[in-house]
């Protein structure tokens, strides 16, 4: 009785406060998962017990914790939905179940007989789902305190000496004290359990987890969060008193439906290391998590594209478990589909110059390639001038949200939403002025190389900005049609339809000295006959030049030690390089459509043909 009485004394000193990503609505981004009670379970009339047979037979209908004491290796809970296409289901059933109930931790002090002087205090938590890269029903998460005591009564008079929140096989740990580690009341640690896979963090961020079984992907604890104030339940220490206050905790089966591999449901704390060896797993826990920057001059596409990647192809995996046939049939046949529409088209030749002269779809693209790689120098140059303009968005953004704090101004609320969405649309306009005067340079720089003259950057962009009034009055027109039609669900499409038939107003605009409307009127007659080429041309060569920075970014990820702060500016870098590729491309089309209008269409070159098809004098 005393031991007991100890050890919920020294479980309620320290009880966490774990704060949840914020769900605002249901089925909505956040966590709808709480640390639960595992009495909401049991006896419930929608959990089944399975096992252990090949054929996972049923066993009983709503289980009790009676049940689950005999041990039953091999066996497992099963509850309704299927994990590998869970829609909303089991949130809504978690909720339906667990009405009434509390959050809850279950405390218990755990000790190892080769280390006498220390004492280890754990907090386990359970959730009815896992959402991650590795979807499974049930999940159990827990922290851990270290203390230099060889008893309870020891522990409730000394600080702890460090922590380990849990995190997918292993943990990272804080010094008590450490500046990382919040504490509310001076004793209770705040914890921020990811969205979906439930890992334990000290901070509200993006994170990259690693594990040799689910694989690498993103944890996001990032908020606003929902603060708990969980229900401490202490498991005594002594087995025999556990198994008669507990009897659940002597399940020696999994706590959710089997699966294949990664995607089982788990086991729980009794089986895990931890719970018989507490000072030895410490010892491999991890002095930090990698965060990943939330902002900054080049952004996050590095890490952003990285976790859509992964959440990818975590969900092709699921799908391939879940309906291998239908799977490989769908991918099998989208490698068909490719192969055959690149073999539709010719690559060769890919000589960037002439310029004007008919090209195919390929050979578009392959000069596009061979003209930069051409000439390195020249486009790296037009190519990083996209850095300054994003320092200069990034400072314009700062200024807004700045000057509304020194107004006093919120910025929550509706006035709060319009500063928001003022800031990023001034963003996006100043974004696209800079790519559009990249490709006008871009542009400029192809003319004079096939004129023969000399060319380099300075001269390339100040060619650009002599014309560059009509080109910005043009994309103003454009930008400010095209975001009227996007605010309607229905009059989408015709904004796309519009995007794509001004698709080459930059070179219509620098190359023939068009105003502002005629360059609008001029890219609607050069793209009329030929929208699909050129829209998929652009859009491909957009793909590439966007996807570049990112990926060659995400691969640094798998670099031990590689700081996510260096991999984004790398990203944005590449990204700020790649850029002209998207000018090169717009170019070529644009000269394409320019040869097929003064042209017979029905007279097609020879594939060998290289000299221009008609003057550009």
């Amino acid at each position: 009785m005393a031991a007991a009485t100890a050890e919920s004394e020294l479980a309620e000193k320290y009880a966490p406060v774990v704060r949840l990503v914020e769900q605002k609505h249901e089925c909505g981004p956040g966590e709808p998962y709480q640390p639960s009670d595992i009495d909401a379970f049991l006896g419930q009339s929608t959990v089944a017990l399975r096992g252990p047979w090949q054929t996972n037979d049923l066993i009983k209908v709503a289980p009790t914790a009676a049940d689950l004491g005999q041990g039953l290796y091999g066996y497992n809970l099963d509850f309704p939905g299927n994990p590998l296409d869970p829609g909303c289901g089991y949130e809504r059933w978690a909720r339906r179940v667990t009405q009434g109930t509390r959050p809850t931790a279950y405390a218990h002090v755990a000790t190892e007989a080769a280390y006498p002087g220390r004492l280890s205090l754990q907090y386990w938590f359970y959730y009815p789902f896992n959402d991650w890269n590795n979807n499974h029903e049930g999940d159990w998460e827990m922290i851990q305190l270290l203390f230099d005591a060889g008893s309870v009564e020891q522990a409730l008079h000394k600080p702890p000496l460090e922590i380990g929140y849990s995190q997918h096989e292993g943990a990272e740990k804080a010094a008590w004290g450490d500046d990382k580690l919040e504490v509310v009341d001076g004793t209770h640690p705040v914890v921020y359990p990811a969205a979906g896979s439930h890992a334990n963090f000290f901070d509200p961020a993006l994170f990259i987890g690693r594990s040799a079984s689910e694989g690498v992907g993103c944890d996001d604890t990032t908020g606003p969060s929902t603060e708990l104030r969980p229900v401490v339940r202490t498991i005594p220490a002594d087995a025999t008193s556990a198994r008669k206050a507990f009897p659940w905790i002597a399940f020696e089966g999994r706590w959710g439906e089997r699966q294949r591999a990664f995607l089982n449901g788990p086991t729980g704390p009794n089986l895990k290391t931890q719970w018989t060896k507490p000072i030895t797993w410490s010892e491999d826990w991890r002095s930090h998590a990698y965060a990943v920057p939330a902002g900054g001059v080049l952004g996050t596409d590095a890490t952003e594209f990285f976790c859509g990647a992964v959440g990818a192809g975590s969900n092709f995996v699921i799908r391939l478990a879940d309906s291998p046939g239908w799977t490989t049939f769908g991918v099998l046949a989208l490698v068909v589909l490719l192969a055959l529409a690149g073999r539709r088209t010719s690559w060769r030749p890919s000589n960037p110059l002439r310029v004007a002269r008919r090209r195919s779809w390929g050979q578009t693209l392959t000069a596009a390639a061979r003209m930069y790689a051409s000439r390195p120098r020249l486009f790296i140059g037009i190519g990083l001038v996209t850095i300054p303009i994003s320092v200069v968005i990034t400072g314009v953004q700062w200024l807004l949200f700045s000057a509304s704090r020194l107004a006093g101004l919120a910025l929550e609320g509706e006035g709060g939403g319009f500063r928001i969405a003022l800031g990023v649309w001034i963003g996006t306009v100043l974004t696209l002025i800079g790519l559009a005067l990249v490709q006008a340079a871009s542009a400029r720089a192809v003319a004079e190389i096939d004129a023969g003259r000399a060319i380099g950057v300075t001269r390339a962009y100040r060619l650009a900005l002599g014309t560059f009034r009509p080109l910005l009055g043009a994309l103003v027109i454009a930008v400010a049609i095209v975001s009227v039609l996007s605010l309607s669900l229905f009059l989408l499409p015709i904004a796309i339809w519009l995007t794509l038939r001004w698709a080459l107003i930059v070179p219509a605009a620098e190359l023939e000295g068009h105003s502002s409307l005629g360059a609008l009127r001029r890219s609607w007659s050069l793209v009329r006959r030929h929208w699909l080429k050129v829209g998929t041309l652009v859009v491909v060569a957009a793909a590439l030049t966007i996807v570049a920075g990112p990926f060659i970014g995400a691969l640094l990820l798998f670099i031990p030690g590689a700081p996510p702060e260096l991999i984004n500016i790398v990203a944005g870098i590449v990204y700020a390089v790649a850029m002209p590729f998207v000018g090169l491309t717009t170019t070529y089309v644009y000269y394409d459509k320019i040869v097929r209008e003064r042209l017979d269409e029905t007279a097609a070159p020879s594939p060998s043909e290289l000299q221009a098809e008609v003057s550009l004098g």
